[in-house]
């Protein structure tokens, strides 16, 4: 495919990823993310041309223009489009499939001072919201989305959509089924795991409390006389926290009022 021909589908795409876009001249002379895929095109045929220097020259002048850095080794597929293109960074051994879309503060760096591959892989159609970092010779599926803010250190299956530090995998859309909205990054499901933790440990204390009611080693009376003790004598409740012996539990216990012990029939 002649240069030309990759220059005029990269401005077409926008038009179909902006709702911004009105006219070619606009976005050839106002979108820097269209400044900095003209310059890489350019500098990227250079590089594989063994022209190392000028290649570097001018990604250095694109990025000064653009401020978005793309390294002229990078592979970067048709169709590629960075919106607002601020603060973008693709390092050499990238590899950016087709109808690819970055969000301004992308990051595909690498995790190694290797010579080789130390940078990620995108499959095509994949969309990486404002300000993730996808990090290290990993792969990003087909389709697959990334929220904004995410840092991701793992392969991405096709067709997942991605949140969090790190990130993790909260929604797996089916191959070939269109969105209604448009682009959706799903940074509504972005993960809690705080609140996930609490409320893992409130299920297990309620399972807890139903075994030990169900045994009948505390009657519903006596665990709540026990909550009282506990909320005016903390060292009770840290030491029993803490484990323990039997003996020590039962002179712990006494110094509750004595828990009353079911006796055997």
């Amino acid at each position: 495919m002649s240069l030309l021909t990759q220059w005029r589908d990269d401005i077409r795409c926008v038009f179909e990823r902006d709702p911004a876009a009105r006219t070619t001249f606009e976005v050839l002379t106002t979108y820097p993310g269209v400044h900095a895929i003209i310059g890489y095109r350019l500098a990227n045929r250079l590089w594989r041309a063994a022209w190392r220097y000028p290649a570097r020259l001018l990604s250095f002048v694109a990025r000064m223009l653009s401020n978005v850095d793309i390294h002229p080794g990078a592979t970067i597929g048709e169709r590629f489009f960075i919106d607002h293109g601020a603060c973008v960074v693709i390092g050499e051994t990238a590899e950016i499939g087709n109808d690819v879309t970055l969000y301004h503060g992308v990051t595909l760096g690498g995790t190694s001072w290797n010579k080789g591959k130390r940078h990620p892989t995108l499959r095509d159609g994949v969309l990486v919201g404002a300000g993730a970092k996808i990090l290290g010779p990993i792969t990003v599926g087909a389709g697959a989305r990334v929220g904004a803010n995410s840092v991701v250190v793992q392969d991405v299956p096709d067709g997942c959509t991605v949140v969090g530090i790190p990130g993790k995998v909260v929604k797996v859309r089916e191959a070939g089924r269109p969105n209604p909205y448009g682009i959706d990054l799903d940074h509504h499901l972005i993960p809690d795991p705080v609140g996930k933790a609490i409320a893992c440990l409130l299920e297990r204390i309620d399972a807890l409390e139903k075994q030990v009611e169900a045994g009948g080693l505390v009657t519903v009376g006596s665990q709540q006389q026990f909550y009282q003790v506990c909320n005016s004598d903390n060292s009770i409740c840290e030491s029993d926290c803490a484990g323990g012996t039997t003996a020590q539990a039962q002179q712990s216990a006494g110094r509750r009022r004595a828990v009353p012990t079911p006796v055997a029939e």
